[in-house]
């Protein structure tokens, strides 16, 4: 558990699974705080002009990885955004490094389950996921990358995002 302060200025990182509602987690919390939100995959589209099952199809997860890697590198600079991760951005050991050293992360630990049901519920192409089997095995992969976080947000199914942000408060108070 990571001891540092919490300044205005430092970023706060959602992680987590696919469907584990980072992006929904993130906009809640940012409003509470007063500070600016980011969604990385948001922010990938909006640059690259495409969607992310457009880039991953068409041109491979490694150049998708590059691409988010890159941007992770800008948004962190954002003074005091929330900033709602993609589900295998902590993949990368320079991503994991760099979010260790310049802001505080928030594992939602939500069940695979859980997270298999809104992805099959979401309208979001997930390429990363075409299957249960696909997406367990990926989960299950980067389950070690989610717990080096600094805190682990146990996540039940029918957690409201209001009371998620809660928790995290706690924690931020506690910082």
């Amino acid at each position: 558990m990571k001891v540092a302060q919490l300044t205005a200025t430092t970023p706060i990182f959602l992680l987590g699974f696919m469907g584990a509602g980072k992006s929904t987690v993130g906009e809640a919390l940012a409003a509470r705080l007063a500070r600016p939100f980011i969604d990385l995959d948001k922010r990938i589209e909006a640059v690259t002009e495409r969607t992310i099952a457009d880039l991953i199809e068409n041109e491979g997860e490694e150049r998708f990885r590059q691409i988010e890697s890159q941007l992770l590198q800008e948004v962190v600079r954002a003074p005091g955004a929330v900033i709602a991760l993609g589900g295998g951005v902590i993949t990368r050991r320079e991503n994991r490094q760099l979010i260790a050293r310049t802001g505080l992360s928030f594992w939602l630990d939500v069940p695979f389950e859980v997270c298999w049901q809104r992805i099959q519920n979401d309208q979001t192409v997930r390429p990363l996921a075409p299957n249960e089997e696909a997406a367990r095995e990926r989960y299950k992969q980067r389950l070690p990358l989610y717990q080096q976080a600094d805190f682990r947000i146990a996540v039940s199914e029918a957690q409201p995002a209001s009371e998620i942000v809660e928790v995290i408060l706690r924690h931020i108070c506690k910082v």
